[in-house]
Parts: structure tokens; sequence; C-alpha cells
């Protein structure tokens, strides 16, 4: 079950931007924060910056907890290369990110109760952990009775959102390919994510 405990759309709101591009959004009628004093707006500082960068990127993934957030930076770090890019593929290379990106759910919450209730497969195995870790040439699929769900369907039928250029899938089958590591700007997010600013929040 998902760890959630505030509505998605009042992140969309306590940030100030619609996160995952969503129509139904509330934000798309009111343009400012949740509460009594949410129409007051004052200039961010640097940290203020950095702290807005590190919270949009880890609620569009599903509002992970900051141990999870901060566990993952810290791989990123660990890693060669630029740690803003190492975060987003290890981020993108997470189950329930590649659930919904293949979209087999319509939200990334719904994506990782797919993968939590035992209904996607890697490789052919059962996989329930979201933050399992996709690797190159894995296969990602629902189980034969899951595809028939109603929200699967749906998810699967949508023309909300495209499959990007780093997963391979044939349209509504249920199964997909993760073929390989993707840059920032692979990733379809709609809205701009800023992981510099996100390594300068952990670097202070």
């Amino acid at each position: 079950m998902t760890k959630r405990v505030q509505s998605k759309y009042k992140i969309n709101r306590r940030l100030g931007v619609n996160l995952w591009g969503r129509a139904k959004s509330p934000l798309n009628r009111r343009e400012y924060g949740p509460g009594q004093h949410g129409q007051r707006r004052k200039k961010p500082s640097d940290y203020g910056l950095q702290l807005m960068a590190k919270q949009k990127l880890k609620g569009y993934y599903g509002n992970i907890t900051e141990r999870q957030f901060r566990r993952t930076y810290e791989e990123a770090a660990r890693r060669k290369g630029d740690t803003g890019e190492n975060l987003i593929e290890l981020l993108e290379r997470r189950l329930d990110a590649v659930v919904y990106r293949l979209k087999f759910a319509a939200t990334v919450f719904g994506a990782r109760q797919l993968v939590s209730h035992g209904h996607v497969r890697v490789n052919g195995r059962k996989v329930n952990i979201s933050s399992y870790l996709v690797k190159d040439g894995d296969t990602i699929e629902l189980k034969d009775k899951s595809k028939e769900m109603a929200t699967v369907i749906e998810a699967l039928s949508s023309q909300e959102r495209q499959i990007p250029d780093y997963l391979n899938s044939v349209e509504r089958s249920g199964k997909g390919t993760f073929t390989r590591a993707p840059k920032l700007g692979d990733v379809p997010y709609p809205i701009q994510m800023e992981p510099n600013l996100v390594v300068e929040f952990y670097s202070r």
C-alpha cells in the first residue's frame, strides 16, 4: 500500500505546478496553494528553490519517502558521471515508474499499487517491490488476468501520455522492455525538473 498520506492533487497546489500534466488537476482552476494562506506569494531564497526542486522530483515519483529519496541520491552521487543525470536514471529505473511509463496505470500511485498487489512480472518473475530497479533489457509485463482490469484497459487506451523512447512496447499489449538508461532530456516530464538544484540541496 502507498505511504502517501495526502491527496496527490494537494501536492500540485502546494508546489504550484501541474506536476503530472493531468487535465483533472485542480490547479487548472485554482493556481494557489491549499489552505487559508495558500494565496500568499513571496520570492523564494536559494534554499527555497533547491527545496522546491527536490519536492517536485520526489512528489512526481509518487511522493516517495525522504529516506528512500535520499538513499537514491546517495547512490547517484556514488556512481561515476553527473550526479543529477544519475539521479534521474535511478528514479526512472524504479519498477513503479516503469509501469507508469508503459501506461499500465493512469498515475504513478496506481502503478505502485499494481506492483505492490502482485500484478507485475519482471522477466517472468513476480516482483512486488515498487523501488525495484529495472535493468537494461528487462521485460516488464502484467499478469494475463491483470490485463483485463478496467483501470488497466482504460490506462492503456489513454492518449494523455506517450511511451518514451527508452522503453519498447507493443501498443496496449500490457508488456514492454526497458531498453536503455534515459537522460534528463529523454524523460517526458510535463514540467521542468532541475536535478542540479537537488544535488545542491543535498550538498549543503
